[in-house]
């Protein structure tokens, strides 16, 4: 797991040059690339999204494309389209942005509910398909999307399957009055994100990432999991609980968080710290709840505190 930790410590390194005090934001960022996932990012406008997903591919070389939801904005917008060339009497595809490694979808949830689907294929297949031809993704392929919180007229809603494709789900928060200073002083002359270089290689990372299916994984660690996501969906409070693909979510972000500790195992403590942020986002509090202000990161502590935590065993070699 060396590489991993050092992979992981290069990119944080990196990254908080132009990110400053947001380490574990950071963190959990790399857990979502390392695990070939999907970030949802649900912030107020002007804490660093957008630097964020730029950050992170300057770090690893990796293309690079910005979309901008609107409500008028087409599936074809996002995919690509094919057009007729009269030269050579044949249609050619034009990729749209989607067609990159590192995908930043600013205000998702300003799209219609069709275009937000145009993301569905690519982010679960890692393909699109237009006109009947699929076309297949770069890797590595992580969508970065971004929603604001506060400002609700003229969005509509992620549905719980677009939702549930999302890894985790992250907020960034405003910096402490020392850490904003700092910001000031960084960006007197001009932005640091200009002078950062490309640190890890796209073969190292593809390397990184194929390490992390090596964690090791007991089976009380994994039924732990599963206990811990089943007591969500019976929950008293819970319309509806987070679905195996939360799980899934859960399971290989806790042995990309142990490779980044240089642990060759996961522990469950690895579990305890990314329950938030794997599971929360996929829970629909029910109205009665909704009325007391209950909220998702309430009911993952609850999980948490009443979910029995599997003793230590010796493994069997």
């Amino acid at each position: 797991m060396q590489i991993v930790q050092e992979i992981g410590e290069r990119l944080l390194r990196n990254v908080e040059q132009v990110i400053v005090g947001k380490d574990q934001e950071i963190r959990l960022t790399l857990l979502a690339l390392l695990c070939e996932g999907h970030l949802l990012i649900e912030d107020v406008p002007g804490v660093g999204k957008t630097m964020l997903a730029r950050a992170i591919a300057r770090s690893v070389g990796c293309s690079f494309r910005r979309i901008q939801f609107t409500p008028d904005m087409l599936p074809s917008d996002v995919t690509g389209v094919s057009i007729f060339n009269q030269k050579t009497m044949e249609f050619e595809f034009r990729p749209g942005p989607i067609m990159a490694q590192i995908v930043l979808t600013d205000e998702i949830n300003r799209a219609t509910p069709k275009t937000q689907s145009a993301l569905l294929e690519a982010m679960e297949e890692r393909q699109v398909t237009v006109d009947g031809v699929t076309y297949p993704m770069a890797r590595p392929f992580m969508v970065l999307a971004t929603q604001n919180p506060i400002e609700y007229e003229g969005t509509f809603p992620l549905p719980e399957a677009q939702v549930d494709r999302f890894l985790m789900r992250i907020h960034l928060g405003y910096p402490g009055k020392a850490l904003e200073v700092d910001m000031l002083s960084r960006q007197s002359n001009h932005h640091p994100i200009q002078d950062l270089d490309q640190v890890v290689a796209l073969e190292e990372l593809v390397e990184a990432q194929q390490a992390i299916r090596q964690v090791y994984v007991d089976d009380l660690v994994k039924a732990y999991i599963v206990d811990l996501v089943t007591t969500t969906r019976d929950h008293p409070d819970v319309y509806l609980g987070a679905s195996p693909r939360g799980s899934l979510a859960l399971f290989h972000a806790a042995r990309a968080l142990a490779a980044l500790e240089g642990k060759d195992y996961v522990v469950p403590d690895h579990i305890k710290l990314l329950a938030e942020a794997t599971l929360a986002h996929r829970l629909i509090i029910s109205p009665s709840a909704r009325i007391k202000n209950v909220t998702p990161r309430q009911i993952i502590d609850d999980a948490l505190k009443h979910t029995p935590v599997p003793g230590a065993r010796v493994k069997v070699r």
